[in-house]
């Protein structure tokens, strides 16, 4: 049995994107860990279940203390509050050594065998021979054995020219050396074995009464129009050859189920939107659309308005932030502030009021490191995320200048 705590990868196998979003989710949960540290957490899941721990870390921490291998006992069904006092009381310390010990314990896989080698029966401890009555000995036995089942190789005429004068040479040994065997290309597959798509249907299937089920029934399997398409082209033709997204909606039209599949595709835009807190690129992700198709598919459902007035509510939401943590955090986000349209102005209103406190916190700093440290203190803010955003906002050779000329200022 597999124990919870046992690597199924190596760390290093971890996709950086995954880790990436766990130490940011840990720093956020105030459990911040190495990086190391976190590809061991995440050699505890597989490939499979990284897409659990993005859903998980794309979210705000709901407590905290929360170190990667609290995120790994979230994923397994432990609640956050239980995971944040097992973080406190050292918990994930014993699992990690635990992780660390089985993965010692663990015999490395045998190499797999590079060069054929053909099974023999057990032979008998010794045989006797039929012509000269000797003992013969098992490995003589096994030897006269493969060289029966060997490979003949072919000789041509020249060749048995060639070798009928001299006399036989000697075989080598057969337990020297294994019989080896070249891949070679294959031919293609001709007749009943050859793999052809399976035949299209008519389009006028779906002009008719049955044809209707089967629309319904894709149209409750898929999200939105491509995808209806993309699975009808493979099973049917079209009226003149490929079917085309026209033919499949004058179908739907026809049959009167048009604004169902309408009205299925404007609750999935506008669902995708509000999770996706108005990201045009990540709800386009979401939906298996791309940016193009995302665009064209909200012009056909006049969902512009809509969908516009979604995304300024987010915007106002991301500028009207006060908490100085979630601004300094937002900063990072780069490709959302800049779907959004506002990361100059987001970045201008931020560079303003960093000034501001970074201003009202000189007289207590000596340098760059304690001036964050003073600012985090003051706002409930991490100073490592304050000095990345000095960093960012080219506020870092400024605030060295004010300090080193308050550092030679006379009252000081």
């Amino acid at each position: 049995m597999i124990s919870p705590w046992q690597r199924r990868r190596q760390p290093d196998d971890v996709p950086t994107p995954v880790a990436v979003a766990v130490s940011d989710f840990c720093r956020r949960a105030k459990a911040p860990a190495p990086a190391q540290q976190v590809r061991e957490a995440l050699a505890l899941l597989t490939e499979e279940e990284d897409f659990r721990v993005r859903a998980l870390t794309d979210g705000e921490p709901e407590t905290s203390p929360l170190g990667p291998f609290a995120v790994v006992d979230i994923l397994r069904g432990v609640t956050p509050a239980l995971a944040a006092q097992r973080q406190e009381c050292g918990y994930y310390d014993v699992a990690q050594e635990l992780a660390q010990v089985r993965e010692e314990k663990t015999p490395p896989p045998a190499p797999a065998p590079t060069t054929p080698v053909f099974a023999l029966p057990t032979p008998p401890s010794e045989e006797t021979d039929a012509k000269t009555g000797r003992r013969k000995s098992a490995k003589a036995e096994a030897a006269a054995v493969q060289e029966r089942i060997a490979p003949k190789k072919r000789t041509t005429d020249a060749d048995d020219a060639d070798t009928a004068a001299p006399a036989q040479a000697p075989q080598a040994p057969p337990d020297e050396e294994a019989p080896r065997f070249l891949k070679r290309e294959l031919p293609r597959p001709r007749g009943r074995f050859t793999r052809v798509e399976a035949q299209r249907l008519s389009f006028f299937e779906l002009t008719r009464a049955e044809g209707k089920e089967t629309l319904e029934a894709a149209i409750e399997a898929t999200e939105h129009r491509y995808s209806l398409l993309r699975t009808l082209e493979h099973r049917y033709n079209g009226p003149r050859g490929e079917l085309t997204q026209v033919d499949m909606e004058n179908v739907l039209r026809q049959h009167g189920i048009m604004e169902t599949l309408e009205a299925r595709e404007r609750h999935n835009i506008e669902t995708a939107y509000a999770s996706q807190r108005g990201a045009a690129g990540r709800v386009a992700w979401a939906l298996g659309l791309s940016p193009s198709e995302l665009q064209r598919l909200t012009h056909a459902l006049k969902l512009e308005e809509a969908v516009e007035a979604l995304r300024e509510r987010f915007r106002n939401e991301v500028l009207a932030t006060g908490h100085l943590t979630h601004r300094l955090d937002l900063l990072g986000r780069d490709k959302y502030l800049v779907d959004l349209g506002i990361q100059k102005r987001f970045a201008d209103a931020l560079r303003k009021e960093l000034e501001r406190l970074a201003k009202d916190a000189l007289p207590d700093a000596t340098d760059l490191h304690s001036l964050a440290n003073v600012v985090g203190r003051k706002h409930g803010a991490p100073a490592e995320l304050v000095t990345r955003a000095f960093e960012r906002l080219n506020l870092t050779e400024g605030l060295r200048k004010q300090l080193s000329a308050q550092a030679q200022s006379p009252s000081h």
